[in-house]
């Protein structure tokens, strides 16, 4: 073998030594980027903004593949825990689905049926009533001959709000003209029958119907005469 070709022969080895070296070297970087990444799982994002207390659908999310060592503890892998639960504040597109976005849809027991109602939003408790808690629903009455004084009644004590509808503008009616242009919320109930007939009841007749949020959801207990309120009642005092 003259030199010529022992050159050859080096310069092949040297080739071959460099290639291996390479081959290591991608190996590591692919090892470590491995071990910093790791496996990548599936989760799911909002694909447009959903409202506050509307029921979850699975069209409403998208998937996609990330690191799970980068995944929260809370994030959604698996879609359909979102059957029967609403969203429990504003959903931002493109944000990633987790479990605390999201609650049971509150259901209507046994004897009990839905009622919905229009609230008024400026005398509601703007904001602060969701699906599930208890209110007690006041109404107002004017004395209508003379001598009948006006009267405030609670008429249904601890009733659970099941939904809790967007803020709707209202036009007059026809048959009160005198109405003015206002905003409200449906806010929907279960109530056993009488008090979904007390209800309706006020609704119609009464002048002003509002909610007042019970604290913790702790219900009320109406001692005798707590039901009703007339001005009569202080100036006795």
């Amino acid at each position: 073998m003259n030199s010529r070709q022992r050159r050859g022969v080096i310069l092949l080895l040297l080739s071959v030594l460099c290639a291996f070296g390479v081959f290591a070297g991608v190996l590591s970087v692919i090892s470590d980027v491995n071990s910093k990444v790791g496996p990548e799982v599936t989760a799911y994002r909002i694909k447009t903004d959903v409202a506050p207390y509307t029921a979850l659908e699975p069209g409403q999310f998208e998937k996609f593949s990330m690191p799970k060592r980068w995944l929260s503890q809370n994030a959604v892998t698996d879609l359909a825990v979102v059957n029967g639960k609403i969203a429990v504040t504003q959903l931002k597109r493109g944000s990633l689905l987790q479990d605390d976005m999201m609650v049971k849809k509150p259901a209507v027991g046994n004897g009990e049926q839905e009622i919905a109602i229009m609230i008024d939003a400026a005398t509601g408790v703007a904001g602060k009533i969701t699906p599930g808690s208890l209110v007690n629903i006041f109404a107002t009455f004017a004395g209508k001959d003379d001598g009948e004084v006006d009267q405030s009644r609670i008429i249904v004590p601890n009733a659970k709000v099941i939904d809790v509808g967007q803020i709707t503008a209202l036009k007059p009616d026809k048959n009160d003209r005198d109405r003015a242009l206002t905003q409200a919320v449906p806010i929907t109930f279960a109530l056993n029958t009488t008090d979904a007939q007390r209800l309706a009841y006020a609704e119609s007749f009464a002048e002003h119907v509002r909610l007042a949020l019970l604290g913790n959801g702790s219900p009320t207990t109406l001692r005798p005469g707590d039901g009703t309120y007339t001005l009569d009642e202080d100036k006795n005092k």
